[in-house]
């Protein structure tokens, strides 16, 4: 089944009436096209090829479930059990019509014309169970799921009570990741923190939660149907969360620390060991918003935007001072940043086979990344980490050697191979100040370009990053999420001691390599990932919060879609 082909038809159809039902609520149609094709995809992605059909039929014939007691629990469990109801015999034929309406056109379902007893359990697009017949019969009998209109409208009134039953009625916005929690309700009447999105009906392997995280993504990739407001994205890009808006609304201040930066930490507390709840490294004259409530124990409520994220937690008052001070970055002239390489001899190539140097891979027939769905690109980031393969002894380009490692090396090789701008060697000072000048700078090996380690490779992520279109993910979780979804995302750290190594470490997507360490709660405490380093390994779990150790002055979670 061509998914994106059904979603993008299903988007082109019924856009405007999703645009109007989600207007001033937290959902989209791209929610609810995942919803649908989550819920009847499999129906309707065969009736709209069906000659003759329109989408007004194709939405009129969308039922399923007949399944019937020992393996269903809730009413109706039989054709007997529906019968002794009030009103139960004319449901029944009812829901008799409605399926071998469908079953005319569904191979799959002709078997209902041979069993008399058969009946559909499930009505409308996105999918009403007929165990609501009890205390919404009308629905049911005036057929109101046959119209768009009506299947819509039901579906906006159960997603809002999921929203209620997650607590977030009262959030302006909600993220992609929380919209999953709420479609898990929807199915199961309940969302369980600590199964994350293995939750739900399961089918092709994959649960319902997991299911919708790929449907939405391959939502929001279509194009809505005014192309001068939404573009397709593009093949080897993930879709990956937007961030959450600036929710604090009390006054502006800027950090005042005149020495290092001040920890921005989970909790009102000194944690031990002393990184251990620290959520983000805030610099000298950073602006910061107070979220207007009363400093408890010395700490300050706040919110900030740092590498085209929202962090949110608590820092010690004595440092922040009022007043929004600007965030200057370094630009060359224009505004644009330049990418650039170590240049080579014509016809040189480099191996995973050579010791490591300032070159980058240049191997025939390497892998790439060219997907265009959650599970192709997530297959091309496995076929990535299996070609470079840092843990083969033959790969000497990543190999620790002479108290050497190449944790760099192999998250530039895999970010190149992936499509996601991670420079090897970057601009000298004087370079760049030539070109924030205006004048034409060449690459030359130690004169205008120098090789980037771990700590080089942090402050880059820092300074221009969003340039080349990396943005800062706030929590583990978050970064696992990414990944999952098709992204380029990494963990990074910055030694105290500048002279000592840094590490930087892969996240790669959960599946066949391995799965992420997670808390009781569903949130991930360790993200899977592949790395060189002291240790080279292909999927790993690794340390828990090995990028908070004592050692390292600060860290950062970043994601490329």
């Amino acid at each position: 089944m061509a998914v994106s082909d059904h979603i993008q038809w299903f988007k082109d159809q019924f856009f405007a009436e999703m645009a109007q039902a989600t207007q001033d609520t937290v959902f989209d149609p791209d929610m609810l096209c995942a919803l649908a094709f989550q819920e009847t995809g499999s129906i309707w992605g065969i009736l709209r090829k069906k000659a003759g059909l329109s989408p007004k039929d194709v939405v009129r014939l969308c039922c399923g479930d007949t399944l019937d007691a020992p393996n269903r629990r809730a009413f109706p469990k039989t054709r007997a059990h529906l019968d002794a109801a009030p009103q139960g015999a004319q449901m029944f034929q009812i829901a008799r019509k409605a399926l071998l309406d469908m079953a005319a056109h569904i191979d799959g379902y002709k078997f209902a014309f041979k069993r008399p007893d058969k009946f559909c359990h499930g009505f409308g697009v996105f999918q009403y169970d007929i165990q609501f017949f009890k205390t919404n019969p009308d629905y049911f009998l005036n057929r109101e799921y046959e119209a768009f209109s009506g299947t819509l409208h039901h579906a906006m009134v159960e997603l809002k009570s999921c929203l209620k039953k997650r607590g977030l009625q009262d959030r302006a916005s909600i993220t992609d990741a929380e919209f999953l929690t709420i479609a898990i309700t929807y199915n199961t009447g309940r969302y369980r923190a600590s199964k994350g999105l293995k939750q739900g009906h399961q089918s092709g392997g994959k649960f319902y939660g997991e299911h919708m995280r790929d449907y939405l993504a391959i939502a929001r990739r279509m194009p809505n149907p005014d192309l001068n407001q939404t573009q397709p994205v593009p093949a080897g890009t993930a879709v990956v969360d937007k961030p959450m808006a600036l929710r604090a609304f009390g006054r502006w201040m800027h950090v005042e620390t005149m020495t290092t930066s001040l920890r921005l930490r989970m909790s009102p507390t000194i944690s031990q060991p002393l990184t251990k709840n620290v959520v983000a490294e805030l610099p000298c004259g950073w602006p910061v918003r107070s979220f207007g409530e009363s400093a408890v124990d010395g700490f300050e409520h706040i919110e900030v935007e740092m590498g085209g994220t929202v962090f949110h937690g608590y820092a010690a008052s004595q440092y922040l001072k009022d007043g929004k001070t600007p965030v200057v970055v370094p630009k060359v002239a224009g505004g644009a940043m330049l990418p650039v390489e170590m240049p080579r001899k014509a016809g040189t190539v480099t191996t995973r086979m050579q010791n490591a140097n300032a070159h980058s891979l240049n191997e025939a027939k390497m892998p790439g990344r060219k997907g265009s769905t959650p599970d192709t690109l997530r297959d091309d980031l496995a076929g990535i980490v299996n070609y470079l393969n840092p843990a083969q002894d033959t790969h000497v380009r990543y190999q620790p050697r002479a108290g050497l490692t190449f944790c760099n090396i192999y998250a530039h090789d895999f970010c190149a191979l992936a499509g996601a701008y991670l420079p090897r060697v970057w601009w000298t000072a004087d370079a760049l100040a030539a070109m924030q000048a205006g004048h034409s700078v060449a690459p030359r090996y130690g004169n205008t370009i120098r090789e980037m380690r771990a700590n080089d490779l942090f402050r880059w992520l820092v300074s221009y990053g969003q340039d080349f279109g990396w943005r800062r993910v706030s929590t583990p979780t978050d970064v696992q999420h990414s990944a999952n979804l098709g992204a380029v995302a990494l963990i990074i750290a910055r030694r105290k001691d500048d002279g000592r190594s840094g590490h930087v470490s892969m996240v790669v997507p959960e599946g066949a390599g391995g799965l992420a360490r997670r808390l009781s709660d569903g949130s991930v405490s360790a993200p899977l990932q592949s790395q060189a380093g002291s240790t080279n390994f292909n999927y790993s779990a690794g340390r828990t919060d090995w990028w908070k150790a004592t050692k390292f002055a600060d860290s950062a979670l970043w994601v490329h879609a």
